[in-house]
């Protein structure tokens, strides 16, 4: 019998977590999947492509429910996108759900020209994106996707931090007619404090000027975290936010962070060039703003081999290294 997967949060997260009366969800792309069937029950022109990933994008109850608005491509994503394409040029609401290390790197032509360039409204999924896949290595770790499709012009690009964000993207998603490139991970994640969810505007999570944590997808729960752990061992006050959209990116609420704040950390699950760090860097180095600023995500190596967990930690993206690159900086 296996040992079970490390975890993502040490007992001392979890008891912060607890103190914050934070809940433990489900994964994210289990609330999308439950999100999209209830949307296409509705709209028969929502159609679902999946490259023989059926069933790790959930999607197999969609499958049994509305099994004439599914379509399998295999393992084949550029047909899978290219198909994704053609079936939203003919008025079909597309959904193309593939791993995302293959979607984005494998199908990136066929995504800069089918559907960014020729304007299909196709919401590209990425599933098990980040480090999610783990111990599998760098062939399945999906570190460059922020970076590849910030540099496509005509394409939104989001990362929900919980299962709120992500049914309300998804649900934005299927009322747009643009181009989108939704992102997931595998783990069960913590849903995080109560607000407002828009696109393109970042959800303020918690507010201070002591420092600012600007954090993207499943990252954001352990800046929370972190900003506790401080407020209750340091009395800092840190600013909070969930940076869901990537692309646009809310350059108002980032110029706020650096100017009011001593310190701005980012922090996401994607290598530290051409991601959420490097594009709030190049704001705020176009402004007036100045403090201290530091990226954290993986970095240009060799990624260590090991579970989601053993990554996030060796690499800084915990409570306890959020917290210790907070205190570095305003020291």
């Amino acid at each position: 019998m296996s040992a079970p997967a490390p975890s993502l949060y040490s007992e001392n997260a979890k008891q912060i977590a607890a103190g914050l009366g934070l809940k433990m969800g489900r994964p994210n792309l289990e609330a999308f999947a439950d999100t999209l069937l209830e949307l296409a029950r509705a709209d028969r022109n929502i159609i679902a492509v999946t490259s023989d990933s059926r069933g790790s994008g959930k999607l197999t109850p969609f499958g049994q429910s509305l099994p004439k608005q599914i379509v399998e491509m295999g393992i084949a994503e550029q047909n899978l996108v290219g198909v994704a394409a053609g079936l939203a040029s003919a008025g079909k609401h597309v959904f193309a759900v593939s791993p995302a290390c293959f979607l984005t790197a494998r199908s990136l032509e066929q995504i800069k020209n089918d559907i960014a360039y020729s304007d299909n409204p196709v919401t590209l999924v990425g599933i098990s994106a980040g480090v999610s896949y783990g111990a599998l290595g760098t062939t399945h770790h999906s570190l460059h996707d922020f970076a590849a499709l910030r540099a496509i012009n005509n394409l939104i690009v989001i990362a929900p931090a919980d299962n709120f964000e992500t049914q309300a993207a998804v649900k934005f998603a299927a009322a747009t007619n643009k181009p989108i490139y939704l992102r997931f991970g595998k783990a069960p994640i913590y849903e995080l404090p109560v607000a407002p969810f828009e696109a393109g505007r970042a959800r303020v999570l918690r507010a201070g000027n002591d420092a600012a944590l600007i954090a993207s997808g499943e990252t954001a729960i352990h800046a929370l975290l972190a900003a506790e752990w401080l407020a209750i061992n340091h009395n800092m006050q840190c600013r909070v936010l969930s940076l869901h959209t990537i692309k646009p990116l809310d350059t108002e609420v980032i110029l706020a962070c650096a100017k009011d704040c001593r310190a701005v950390t980012t922090v996401e699950e994607h290598m530290i060039y051409g991601g959420l760090g490097e594009a709030c860097a190049g704001v705020i180095a176009q402004s007036d703003a100045r403090c201290k600023f530091k990226i954290v995500g993986i970095p240009d190596e060799y990624t260590v081999t090991g579970s989601q967990a053993d990554i996030f930690r060796h690499y800084g993206i915990s409570m306890e290294g959020l917290a210790q690159t907070a205190l570095t900086l305003i020291a």
